[in-house]
């Protein structure tokens, strides 16, 4: 069972296909993952589904079961096959997480954020077969109304939630999981980073993302007609023809004001002095030098190399040190610096506040007065640096 990229019949995008262990593509699957793309999901969105399914697959395959014989109680032998199944590729976790052997080696099973990503993907398939006919029956990944989301009082509520019919539900068959604060730069690490930094274009890129809040995805597919200097601010805007296939995250466009000098007058250095040019490429960032790739955008996997060399050049390499964590420093600093919630969800460009709310977390301005006045009382007027409050 594997997971094969193949050309889309009858265009030149690549598809993805999900192969039994006879190398012929799983009938039921391709359609899905053909409807996922047809639904606008993003290629990286639908080859997740394909290698979600692979482990359900494997599952239905080892108890010699069809996709249509799956049933609510073979969803909880699933969850407890989940739990003890290695994962395929070599990670770095940042907490405590559960190992197994796989050929007298030792390896690390599936962490529980992707165990829940994996039952929900096969309540999406499920989901699908019933909508288009194959399935008379109800999906077999129970769902049940979500009781504890009418008590909580800040959770996001759409506009006219009460007039709707629809009611919050939950899956049954899930795995706890931790909600991690997110762990932001300080300002040594931050500025290691671009003392490390070897190219103009590298420090344009990073900067857009630290001083932007941009997604790697969004600072990636910036163009050179995004950049409005004079009024200075970048446009985010949803493409889909990006050649190493990057692609925003959000659906939203939005406008980010970049009032850091340093920011746009990076930006403006490197495409004056480094970007190449005789490139015809609309996309701001490209690949320099004279390699095969040169004049071709920079992808994913570009800026993930160019990240790490950087942290290993300055010395601050850690799992949690990627990319998207300048994303996380710059939400941070907007949220201690006084910005409110609902203008911080703006400029991320989050769909819900719950988003948003992952880096209140972190700093908290009302729990740490709230803190520094119980403490003055606890101790009779004496604050925290050993002086009387006055």
């Amino acid at each position: 069972m594997r997971v094969c990229r193949c050309a889309g019949q009858g265009t030149g995008d690549l598809g993805v296909e999900l192969l039994d262990d006879v190398g012929e593509p799983v009938a039921v699957v391709s359609d899905f993952l053909r409807h996922l793309a047809a639904r606008g999901c993003s290629p990286n969105t639908v080859e997740a589904y394909a290698y979600d399914l692979g482990h359900f697959w494997r599952f239905l395959v080892a108890r010699g079961l069809s996709w249509e014989e799956f049933r609510p109680a073979h969803a909880l032998e699933l969850l407890e096959a989940l739990r003890v199944t290695p994962s395929g590729r070599r990670v770095q976790r940042l907490g405590l997480s559960l190992a197994t052997t796989v050929a007298s080696r030792p390896a690390v099973r599936l962490a529980p954020a992707t165990v829940n990503r994996v039952l929900a993907a096969v309540s999406s398939f499920y989901e699908y077969a019933v909508l288009s006919g194959r399935l008379a029956r109800e999906n077999p990944i129970e769902q049940r109304p979500d009781r504890a989301s009418e008590r909580v009082s800040d959770r996001h509520r759409p506009f006219m939630d009460g007039a709707s019919r629809q009611r919050p539900v939950r899956r049954t068959v899930r795995v706890k999981t931790v909600q991690a604060v997110p762990r932001p730069l300080d300002d040594e690490q931050v500025a290691a980073l671009f003392a490390a930094l070897r190219c103009r274009r590298d420090r344009a890129l990073l900067l857009l993302m630290l001083d932007g809040g941009l997604r790697p995805g969004e600072a990636l597919g910036v163009c050179l007609e995004d950049v409005a200097y004079g009024r200075r601010r970048v446009v985010v805007r949803c493409r889909e023809d990006h050649p190493r296939g990057v692609r925003s995250k959000s659906r939203r466009e939005r406008v980010v004001d970049l009032y850091e000098p340093a920011t746009l007058a990076a930006v403006s250095d490197y495409v004056m002095s480094e970007r190449p040019a005789d490139a015809e490429s609309p996309y701001l960032f490209l690949v320099g030098g004279r390699g095969a790739r040169r004049l071709e955008p920079l992808g994913y996997d570009a800026l993930a190399r160019l990240f790490a060399r950087a942290c290993e050049r300055a010395g601050i390499r850690a799992p949690w040190v990627t990319a998207h964590a300048l994303r996380h420093t710059h939400a941070t600093r907007m949220w201690e610096g006084g910005m409110r919630e609902l203008t911080l969800q703006k400029r991320l460009g989050h769909v819900s506040p719950e988003a948003t709310r992952t880096y209140t977390r972190v700093s908290d301005p009302e729990v740490l007065a709230d803190y520094r006045r119980a403490l003055g009382q606890a101790f009779g007027g004496v604050g925290a640096g050993g002086e009387q409050s006055r």
